[in-house]
């Protein structure tokens, strides 16, 4: 049996994992609509330093 490979993209902001229709990269997430779907949200507190995020979706 042969199997075959597809290349998934995830969103890094709201965790969606999507196989896309071409093989150009996508724009946006097609569920949050973010065109920052593939940078990590970086938080910052009132003094400007990074809060990490330990929610885990």
């Amino acid at each position: 049996m042969n199997t075959i490979k597809l290349k998934a993209f995830d969103c890094l902001r709201c965790k969606w994992e999507w196989i896309p229709r071409t093989k150009e990269r996508s724009r946006v997430c097609p569920k949050c609509k973010s065109p920052y779907w593939d940078i990590k949200r970086n938080r910052l507190d009132k003094r400007g330093k990074s809060i990490v995020n330990k929610r885990k979706w």
